[in-house]
């Protein structure tokens, strides 16, 4: 039977983990007939969660553990997990226990299915409604200006098999978001739906700047609207400055040009001067992912690898 490897990147998550562990090994360890292998990725986490990960590791040879060198981001998590993992497949899941485990098992049959890709979508949440309100906000938005294949209701977790993953290893993309070029690539993709449950214990770290950077990485990766409105204004500006001259023109001809029109322009000015600092910030936004993606900087670096959780210094931790 084909192998299954698990990716769970872990970000402040000493708490979840141990009970993490137990509900995989209840409804798939020791469930399934075919090689499961677990592969946890500590993004810098300034807990106990890396320790937590050697506890567990020790005492199940199926878990396999990497430390980040710090904190890179969950995207650079889940691809350094998807790159060192053994699995014909690998399916993404978070560590917070907010998704249903025994899904899991719904997309690795979908996958047997022939999909290279399957996506875990949300029919809703358990979540405040404001949450829902603003998420739902962000996933219409990118349905209709960057990735119109983006399900309604967005996802998190998601199953690829090893084309996919040599795939996004490749691409290297600093400044992206991975679930967007999982949808840009463009494989045969297939889909399972599930209820997001409210989160029971710990605390979320997904703050409103990483949410903000979220929908930047989306936008300026996979999108030509923040040009584009640029664009668009710049060129409305120039039409308003053209019909403003012809009237100062003609006043001045007319003779009945005079100084009260000084506020209105003072007005003008400091909107010009709004678009063009705005113009000059969006290319500013465009220049330095270019810049960035051109110093070709690994996406993360791992302090710790697998081979090396039973190292002397890793003992004396636990």
């Amino acid at each position: 039977m084909p192998k299954m490897s698990i990716v769970i990147p872990v970000y402040y998550n000493a708490e979840n983990l141990p009970p993490l562990y137990a509900d995989i090994k209840e409804k798939i360890l020791d469930k399934v007939d075919f090689p499961v292998e677990i592969v946890m990725v500590d993004d810098g986490s300034g807990d106990d969660s890396y320790r937590v990960m050697l506890r567990l590791a020790m005492q199940d040879e199926r878990i396999r553990i990497f430390k980040l060198s710090r904190n890179f981001g969950s995207d650079a998590a889940v691809l350094c997990g998807l790159m060192n993992s053994t699995g014909d497949c690998a399916v993404v899941k978070a560590a917070d226990l907010q998704e249903p485990t025994e899904m899991l098992l719904e997309m690795y049959e979908k996958w047997q299915e022939g999909c290279n890709v399957v996506l875990a979508v949300r029919e809703g949440r358990e979540e405040s409604k404001s949450q829902e309100f603003f998420a739902d906000m962000y996933y219409e938005m990118t349905r209709r200006f960057a990735l119109p294949n983006m399900p309604k209701k967005g996802f998190d977790v998601f199953l690829v098999d090893r084309r996919v993953i040599d795939v996004l290893g490749k691409m290297s993309e600093p400044n992206s978001a991975l679930d967007g070029q999982l949808l840009w690539a463009g494989f045969k993709t297939g889909t399972v739906t599930y209820i997001r449950r409210e989160r029971k214990i710990g605390k979320s770290r997904w703050t409103l700047k990483k949410k903000i950077r979220l929908v930047m990485d989306t936008l300026f990766s996979f999108s030509t609207v923040p040009i584009t409105c640029v664009t668009g204004l710049g060129a409305v500006s120039v039409v308003i400055s053209i019909l403003w001259a012809l009237d100062a023109l003609i006043s001045k001809l007319t003779g009945r040009i005079n100084v009260t029109g000084w506020t209105m322009m003072f007005i003008f000015q400091l909107l010009s001067f709004g678009v063009i600092m705005l113009t000059l910030g969006l290319l500013g936004a465009y220049l330095w992912r270019t810049f960035d993606a051109s110093r070709r900087r690994p996406p993360f670096l791992i302090e710790i690898a697998d081979g090396q959780k039973a190292e002397g210094r890793d003992k004396e931790k636990l």
